[in-house]
């Protein structure tokens, strides 16, 4: 049971779900779910995304009137990370077992490049998408993620110009030396000027930007190797799940995650590792939720070709549930972009994804909107937040609470401002 310091919410402890999933007083054993988080590119420890929940559960508890409490610390297991909550909500008691499917080991490699070598990301990805094509129908789409794209472009060349300024000013008050001194003084002032930008970009975040996007650039979209065998991992740890007799998988993806997801659960299906939609015969409901996705940075490259087919398989399968959640106010997402008709794979059998509005203007308060309008960054996470003026949208309701994702959204329509242009040139196969 939930002591005095566990609780994250109003209401007493005692009327809590017992741990072990032993059955209340005349009541029903807790629902129970296992949820599935795949963290965008990030290459810090899952451990922030346990802290993460911890605060921004208790917040939403605390504001909603629900109760919500860890009951488990951090567990480590087949090189994932994850932990268990108990709730009650609406007078329902629900066990949730998180976990954190980790790539940040690929993403610290991936971002293991010297200076030049970032600056020659930099010429390959702008390649990338200008050659291919892509850049001009992504502009199409929304700007803000645009302007998030080219931001550690413009930052790095500012940096690289203010560098070489610095380095010219130095030449002119040092004394006059051989051609071959003053070169090699001033490449090392250039190059001692971007090691501290560098070292520095812990608030501007344009290098780890930039390589962010060239590591979706570098194989034309096509999913690197190191990633697709992680992929392969993430599967078999979900079929496993899918047999322990859970109510509900829960998929989570988050930003870059959101795409990892789609190809994810597209392979369980086709593997025949889910049998079906609905809890019936032990099976559990299967849900995806996509949150912040920026699936249109890959799928509009010529080398997607495995996500594009992805996305058409997995929009019209029955077996699951799939909503997609975006905000205008995040200006690092396209939002409201539904993932598989803008990337041209929307076909007659189309089911999903289900594309809904967070509406920040409308679930922040006007306080708490003037505070995050200009963090940009921590806006990207406030899908996974408190909501002080929550609506339908609440992370911790839909991983830690007693209804499907199926049931919680059935019979709501799409957003009427989401976009369905198709605007990929690599479209289906033809």
């Amino acid at each position: 049971m939930l002591g005095q310091d566990q609780r994250a919410g109003g209401g007493g402890s005692a009327d809590l779900p017992l741990a072990d999933h032993q059955t209340l007083q005349g009541e029903p054993r807790p629902f129970r779910r296992r949820v599935f988080y795949i963290p965008g590119y990030d290459p810090f420890p899952a451990r922030r995304y346990r802290e993460l929940y911890r605060k921004e559960s208790a917040a939403q508890a605390a504001i909603s009137g629900y109760d919500l409490a860890f009951v488990r610390g951090a567990v480590r297991a087949e090189g994932h990370y994850g932990w268990s909550v108990e709730s009650r909500m609406d007078g329902c008691a629900t066990r949730a077992e998180i976990q954190v499917l980790v790539w940040s080991d690929i993403v610290q490699a991936s971002m293991g490049q010297g200076i030049l070598a970032t600056y020659g990301q930099l010429l390959r990805t702008v390649w990338a998408y200008v050659g291919s094509g892509a850049l001009f129908g992504l502009m199409r789409l929304r700007t803000g993620p645009m302007i998030a794209a080219l931001y550690p472009i413009g930052l790095l060349l500012a940096e690289l110009a203010v560098a070489m300024l610095l380095a010219w000013a130095l030449a002119q008050v040092l004394p006059a030396r051989p051609l071959p001194v003053t070169l090699a003084l001033w490449g090392a002032a250039v190059w001692g000027a971007l090691w501290l930008f560098r070292r520095a970009d812990g608030r501007l975040l344009g290098w780890y930007l930039m390589h962010d996007y060239a590591f979706t650039a570098k194989d034309g979209g096509a999913y690197p190797e190191a990633l697709s065998a992680r992929l392969d991992a993430f599967r078999a740890t979900l079929t496993k799940a899918l047999a322990e007799g859970w109510d509900e998988v829960l998929i989570v993806g988050h930003s870059s995650g959101a795409h990892l997801g789609v190809t994810l659960l597209a392979d369980l299906i086709r593997a025949g590792a889910v049998t079906g939609g609905a809890v019936k015969n032990g099976a559990p409901a299967i849900g995806f939720l996509s949150l912040g996705q920026v699936v249109p940075m890959v799928s509009f490259l010529p080398g997607a070709t495995r996500l594009r087919a992805d996305l058409a398989y997995l929009s019209a399968r029955a077996e699951l549930t799939w909503v997609d959640v975006t905000a205008p106010g995040d200006g690092c997402a396209f939002a409201l972009c539904d993932p598989v008709a803008v990337s041209g794979m929307a076909a007659a059998g189309k089911r999903w994804p289900l594309v809904l509005s967070a509406a920040f203007t409308q679930t922040l308060s006007p306080e708490r909107w003037r505070a995050l309008r200009r963090r940009y960054f921590r806006l990207h996470f406030q899908y996974l937040c408190a909501f002080d003026r929550p609506a339908d949208y609440d992370y911790f309701r839909i991983t830690a609470g007693p209804v499907t994702l199926a049931a919680r959204y059935s019979g709501r329509a799409p957003s009427k401002s989401r976009i369905e242009t198709p605007l990929n040139r690599f479209g289906p196969a033809r």
